[in-house]
């Protein structure tokens, strides 16, 4: 890792949901930078606000109060639309039941963030044959998700998230519907894409054993980012 700017920079941000009269606090005044090449678990109890503070930096949902730079650009100040744009090049998206769309071969999943990208059919191609290289898929291009397991499915929503190569890739629960050993491959995967291709990976999750895989971990207890439970592997 360089001495660069970190990639992701947070600074007093709060999050709150109101509840008919109630107002509900979800983050708490959290400060936090993660470098370039970094790969973070957040972890906590249900509740704690880790899948919050990850859409926060997604752009998915938007803070009360506090600043995120990401790669320099202050998302937080962004309208819906800027937001859009900004995620589609920025930030690619892992999720816990993968969100591929059935009817489609895992090629048009993983081509589908590319569509609306401006590149011709012929370089999409090279884009989405890299990618199903990279999670070692490129025999199964054809098949839809249902004629793919678990783990292969995960994989393909992998491919579909680095295809646009984007700033910081963002996952939630990744391995929280797979067996033992495609969670340890899926991790495996992950581990290599910062590594080999130095991406920045945000990953909440319950599993002791997926954290292990991360560079650092940080925990998240009532919207507080506890900085004495930080642990460095």
């Amino acid at each position: 890792m360089d001495n660069a700017s970190p990639i992701v920079e947070i600074r007093n941000l709060s999050k709150s949901y109101r509840r008919g009269s109630q107002t509900l606090p979800v983050l708490i005044d959290i400060s936090l930078d993660i470098d370039k090449g970094e790969f973070l678990a957040l972890m906590g109890p249900s509740g704690s606000g880790k899948t919050t503070l990850l859409n926060l930096i997604a752009g998915i949902d938007k803070a009360d109060s506090g600043s995120i730079k990401v790669s320099g650009t202050e998302i937080t100040s962004l309208s819906e639309t800027e937001l859009a744009f900004w995620r589609a090049s920025n930030v690619g998206f892992i999720f816990q039941f993968y969100n591929l769309i059935p009817v489609l071969t895992a090629y048009e999943n993983i081509e589908l963030p590319l569509l609306l990208s401006g590149l011709t059919k012929k370089e999409r191609r090279s884009h989405v044959e890299t990618a199903l290289s990279v999670v070692n898929l490129t025999d199964r291009m054809d098949h839809r998700p249902g004629q793919l397991s678990g783990g292969q499915q995960q994989r393909v929503a992998i491919a579909r998230a680095v295809v646009t190569d984007p700033t910081i890739l963002v996952a939630d629960e990744p391995t929280g519907d797979l067996d033992r050993k495609s969670a340890e491959e899926i991790l495996d995967l992950m581990e290599r894409l910062v590594h080999e291709m130095e991406k920045t990976i945000i990953m909440v999750t319950h599993d002791p054993r997926a954290a292990k895989k991360a560079h650092k971990v940080k925990h998240l207890d009532k919207g507080i980012l506890n900085a004495h439970l930080q642990t460095d592997f």
